[in-house]
């Protein structure tokens, strides 16, 4: 019978998902039969007849649903990386079938009478910190999910959280369809100041694609941003960067409709639960708290970078006029090409002269290295384990000790079926079982990096360095996870807390310690020069001005839509009126983020995209207990794992932090790092 397959651990090493044997036609069936289940686990702890307490309600919950987390942990990371029309078709259906169980669940009244009795009961106080903070998180979860509503306002609830659950699946399809899409065609005149293997990998593509001759750009990230920092031609710089700007604004894959719809949906659903609006709503579980606290650093960070931003374009400009004439004025896309040639003129620093140095599987070993040094782990590549995609690589990972501490999934090319950017999940979350056996995680990290050519191998730009460093923070979180409960372990943190381990391990990208184990030149084996290294690290505060203000621009959108108190007629006026002030080059096509912002509108950082600057003040700050102590401290590192990385949100952040740290976040880190003060 179809899922089947689902029904108990998987019989393959390490009960790693089993993708060699399932077929789209086992979800559907298999996620029926796993809610099914799920909701009699939740009734038999809803119907106990003994007296609610921690164990009986509260941990039998956060235990309950194996198979459904079976199910959910092999289908959903698919959904982002090998995806077709028929998964998207099931993803539509499972996720109302999800919606519908997780709101019946949350608005049960026997169910919550009986976390309510513990939550309210003596026993609560005697419990250790972790099981208090499960009860805590739990009895949380119930009333932000509406167990407090009655009457009218359940079936509100319960209907708004249906429509926001179809439109977020919408909003996801719509990003992953028009991506396949996007593809320019150029011939052999158009191909000035482009990289060879830019060249080569177009050429490559359109011979796939029926069109020898040509050369067709895949509008990637990887391909766009070295397109446009690299193309001499401005009429194709515009071209490139209109298409890739207005993504998902117009046409069948459009979404400017679904934002306004979310926005106000959201809205509803903050009211009911009583919050004015829903960041209010979003900030009450966060480290920020409230929407002040969050202002204060936008504003801070605003006040500190604008005023670079403007001398950063200014400069770009004036280098710009020296070979364009007087009469040059910078558009949007002129400031990655330009800037790319005033660092080479300045601090002779190419980000492309370094891409040789930086071998895909060299680069690897370098990150995995890196691990090796602060950590003792170590990576063995596993053959026989179940891929869902020929290009993923799997690991096992070794604690320092040799015991198993989690499999690790590297999945790196663009592909069809497959959206843009970066990220990184987990197919299972580490756990403990009743009897203390360890349940530990397999990890994935999900990338599109530029393909190797049928002469050339995958070669990283130090942005795709840092954002593989990046990945694997987050990686490391979940691998080094030590928890009685999923619901606890990993990154299930706070999302301005989660970016920490993320960000902190960029700081690794500008540091010699790490670069000498690994950067070389992949023809003639050259180690990367100190002089390039130099040239890069001062280079990199160029730039920081621009780069910050257009995060601020994201986290400002983010917040403006989670703050309306009105519907929205105008999402591409609405996005405006926040971000035009703050454009240091006047947005004169009128380009729009919100109908493409996967990160609020389908990925769970609704009023949360400020986290990453939350979290970037943090991390520059615990970086510099590294710089004091040792960049490569294995006791420094040692304090970082046991107090941040292991413990989940076994804890409050905060806490956690100053253990680690000793004292509170000083911002002054992260303005100093990027020589906005000295």
């Amino acid at each position: 019978m179809n899922g089947d397959i689902f029904m108990r651990p998987f019989d393959t090493p390490f009960g790693a998902v089993a993708f060699d044997k399932i077929s789209n036609a086992d979800y559907l069936p298999a996620f029926e039969t796993a809610i099914g289940q799920a909701w009699s686990e939740v009734e038999a702890i809803r119907d106990n007849a003994e007296a609610p307490t921690f164990a009986n309600t509260i941990a039998a919950l956060a235990r309950s649903g194996e198979m459904l987390e079976r199910v959910a942990g092999a289908f959903f990371p698919l959904t982002s990386a090998c995806t077709d029309d028929e998964m998207m078709d099931i993803s539509v259906k499972v996720s109302e079938m999800l919606t519908e169980h997780s709101v019946r669940v949350s608005l049960d009244e026997k169910l919550w009478q009986r976390i309510r009795s513990v939550h309210d009961s003596s026993e609560s106080a005697a419990l250790d910190r972790e099981d208090r903070m499960l009860l805590k998180d739990t009895y949380e979860k119930f009333v932000r999910s509406g167990a407090l509503l009655e009457g009218a306002d359940r079936e509100a609830y319960r209907e708004a959280k249906k429509e926001l659950s179809q439109l977020s699946e919408q909003f996801g399809q719509n990003l992953v369809k028009e991506n396949a899409g996007m593809k320019i065609y150029l011939g052999a005149d158009d191909l000035d100041g482009l990289p060879e293997r830019l060249v080569e990998e177009a050429a490559e593509r359109a011979v796939s694609e029926g069109r020898a001759g040509e050369y067709c750009f895949k509008l990637d990230f990887p391909v766009y941003s070295t397109f446009m920092s690299h193309s001499s031609r401005r009429d194709l710089r515009e071209r490139f960067f209109r298409a890739y700007s207005s993504r998902n604004s117009a046409g069948e894959y459009s979404s400017l409709a679904i934002v306004s719809r979310m926005a106000w949906l959201r809205l509803k659903v903050a009211r009911l639960l009583g919050y004015d609006t829903y960041a209010d709503y979003a900030l009450a579980n966060k480290m920020a708290r409230t929407r002040s606290n969050v202002d204060a650093l936008l504003r801070r960070l605003k006040d500190a970078y604008m005023p670079v931003q403007r001398a950063e374009v200014d400069a770009i400009t004036d280098f710009a006029r020296v070979t364009e004439g007087d009469s040059f004025v910078t558009r949007q896309w002129d400031y990655a090409y330009y800037s790319r040639l005033y660092r080479i003129s300045r601090y002779d620093y190419d980000p492309e002269s370094m891409r040789p140095y930086f071998k895909l599987d060299t680069t690897v070993k370098g990150v995995f290295g890196l691990a090796r040094t602060l950590y003792g782990i170590d990576f063995v590549k596993r053959h026989d384990i179940p891929v869902y995609h020929p290009d993923v690589e799997v690991y096992e990972v070794k604690d320092i000790d040799g015991s198993h501490l989690g499999l690790l999934y590297m999945d790196f090319f663009p592909r069809d079926g497959k959206r843009a950017g970066a990220w990184m999940t987990d197919f299972r979350e580490q756990s403990m079982l009743p009897d203390g056996s360890d349940v530990r995680p397999h990890v994935s990290i999900v990338t599109n990096f530029t393909r190797p050519t049928s002469s050339t191998p995958a070669l990283l730009s130090p942005n795709e360095v840092n954002t593989l460093l990046h990945e694997f923070g987050h990686a490391l979180h979940s691998l080094f996870s030590r928890c009685r409960y999923a619901a606890l372990s990993g990154t299930n943190v706070a999302r301005d807390f989660v970016e920490l381990p993320s960000q902190f391990n960029e700081n690794f990208m500008r540091r010699r310690e790490f670069l000498d184990t690994f950067a070389r030149h992949y023809q003639t084996g050259e180690p990367l020069p100190d002089e390039a290294v130099e040239k890069m690290v001062r280079s990199s505060q160029f730039g920081c001005g621009y780069d910050c203000i257009r995060q601020l621009m994201f986290g400002l959108t983010d917040m403006a839509w989670h703050t309306v108190t009105e519907p929205v007629d105008d999402p591409v006026a609405f996005e405006l009126s926040v971000t035009d002030a703050m454009a240091a080059i006047p947005n004169e096509c009128r380009s729009v983020v919100s109908p493409s912002f996967g990160h609020i509108f389908s990925g769970g950082y609704a009023a949360g995209y400020y986290s990453y600057k939350w979290a970037e003040v943090i991390e520059a700050d615990a970086f510099g207990r590294f710089l004091e102590e040792g960049v490569t401290n294995r006791r420094t590192a040692e304090s970082f794992r046991r107090e941040i990385l292991e413990k989940g949100a076994t804890d409050e952040p905060d806490e956690l932090y100053r253990r680690f740290r000793g004292r509170d976040p000083e911002p002054e880190a992260l303005l100093r790092r990027d020589g906005v003060i000295s």
